[in-house]
């Protein structure tokens, strides 16, 4: 049976649009790309999928400790600089391929130290899958949210220490990602959130025992969500649930915000997929940019 997650994912894989890169076009996307997308992200959108040069920022793979293991991530920054806002980007159920990080290249763009730990490093390589369904049977759901959290206090701690300010820290994440964006806010030492498409209620388990909905009566940092209004694998009614449940909680989440825009599907962000909604995409990013400037994280 799919998770919530992989159902969102799956569904936005089917086309949606009238184009599809090829075996041989994505090959070359792939390969002009360095990380390169995950192979189970298919079919691929050369036309439109966004590049942003490494030019004038410091820019590649590294990795932190937690306890006896090393977690590896992709960071993106403005060359020579310090104290920087800091920002975590965090992974759709692909793991950290080139789209996470051409968004880390376009936050650092906008002058953050953008970070993207790959979050599922000790369960398994995303990258190596062909088929979404295997990567939520055989890597996702054996991810525990706790191992998470810790693993982005860690990226936090990481970039405190290589020229971000750790007083000015936020959070993004997609699908998989949004969900944990929640979570964190919850969690972690962040000024705020924005999460994109995560999902709100889900059952609990050992693993992932409590939800964003859970979680919204103690949101420390407030967050911005965005959502799809034909986003098959959230429904509406969990939107306005999450909305219930903020309003009677904390300031913070009193202060968090939903924008949900009509007829966008899930993963409309996703500029290299059949998914993608470029007014919405675009409409989004500088909301997310408002936002964390609006929190005190720029």
């Amino acid at each position: 049976m799919l998770s919530d997650d992989h159902r969102q994912d799956a569904e936005a894989l089917v086309p949606g649009r009238t184009t599809d890169a090829g075996p041989s076009r994505r090959l070359a996307l792939q390969t002009a790309l360095g990380l390169g997308y995950a192979a189970a992200a298919t079919p691929l959108m050369a036309q439109t999928a966004i590049a942003t040069p490494a030019d004038g920022l410091t820019a590649g793979e590294i990795s932190f400790p937690v306890g006896d293991f090393k977690v590896p991530a992709y960071r993106a920054a403005p060359a020579g600089k310090t104290g920087l806002p800091v920002v975590l980007v965090i992974q759709e159920i692909f793991g950290v391929h080139e789209y996470i990080a051409d968004t880390c290249r376009r936050f650092a763009k906008a002058g953050y130290l953008a970070i993207a730990p790959q979050l599922y490093a000790r369960q398994g390589d995303p990258s190596k899958y062909t088929e979404a369904a295997k990567i939520t049977a055989e890597i996702v759901s054996k991810v525990p949210d706790a191992q998470v959290m810790a693993d982005l206090d860690a990226a936090v701690a990481w970039a405190t220490a290589n020229g971000g300010d750790g007083a000015r820290v936020g959070i993004t994440g997609f699908c998989w990602g949004g969900r944990i964006t929640w979570l964190y806010a919850a969690h972690g030492p962040v000024k705020a959130g924005v999460a994109w498409y995560g999902r709100l209620v889900g059952q609990q388990s050992d693993l992932t025992p409590k939800h964003p909905v859970d979680i919204a009566p103690i949101l420390k940092a407030p967050v911005l969500g965005l959502y799809g209004e034909k986003d098959t694998g959230i429904p509406l009614d969990t939107v306005d649930k999450m909305k219930t449940a903020l309003a009677g909680g904390t300031a913070a989440g009193k202060a968090s915000e939903f924008v949900v825009y009509p007829d966008a599907p899930h993963a409309f962000h996703a500029d290299y997929r059949p998914s993608y909604r470029k007014e919405a995409a675009e409409d989004g990013w500088k909301r997310a940019l408002a936002w964390f400037k609006t929190h005190g994280v720029v």
